[in-house]
């Protein structure tokens, strides 16, 4: 497969940086949201991020991958962010299959991130099926001490049993 234009017009020496600063600094995330206006109560929100004290990098990062944006924590701290699934999709997915980790830990977590991102473009998180695989994955990234999660595997199968109708309702839109 061809690859886009924009990113063969990446110099593989800004490439190969960028990958390797995101091996170090970078994460992929997926959150589960809890959202009454989804049919299915949740929402999936897939997260690429980087983040660092000196916004140069993230600067460099946001230009070539050309989608994300950059904010400033607070407490001199900058992110480079991307939430959008088509920006992750088209973009981010593209650029680290190109320039690839070198760290084991971050080619699985970018493997099941890179799975999930297309389950979700597929629109299989949608469905029962496809958003409890999608939960099951995620138990998986990011495995380890420091990982922080509102929501669980356990809050999702809960909520089912809490409500077993709520994966056919329909959007009420009379509000």
């Amino acid at each position: 497969m061809n690859q886009p234009v924009w990113l063969s017009k990446i110099p593989p020496d800004i490439g190969n940086y960028l990958s390797g600063f995101t091996d170090g600094e970078g994460s992929f995330n997926v959150s589960l949201r809890k959202r009454q206006d989804h049919t299915a109560g949740w929402q999936v929100v897939l997260t690429f991020n980087v983040s660092q004290r000196d916004q140069t990098v993230l600067s460099l990062m946001k230009k070539h991958l050309g989608c994300g944006r950059l904010f400033d924590r607070g407490d001199g701290v900058w992110y480079f962010v991307v939430t959008n699934y088509h920006s992750i999709y088209d973009r981010v997915i593209p650029f680290f299959e190109k320039f690839g980790f070198l760290s084991t830990t971050k080619k699985t977590n970018f493997s099941i991130f890179k799975k999930i991102t297309f389950m979700v473009y597929e629109g299989k998180h949608l469905t029962a099926e496809g958003l409890s695989e999608i939960i099951s994955l995620r138990e998986t990234l990011n495995e380890g001490h420091g990982r922080k999660r509102k929501y669980n595997e356990s809050d999702y199968q809960k909520s089912l049993i809490e409500n077993p109708q709520r994966l056919y309702a329909k959007l009420d839109t009379k509000k």
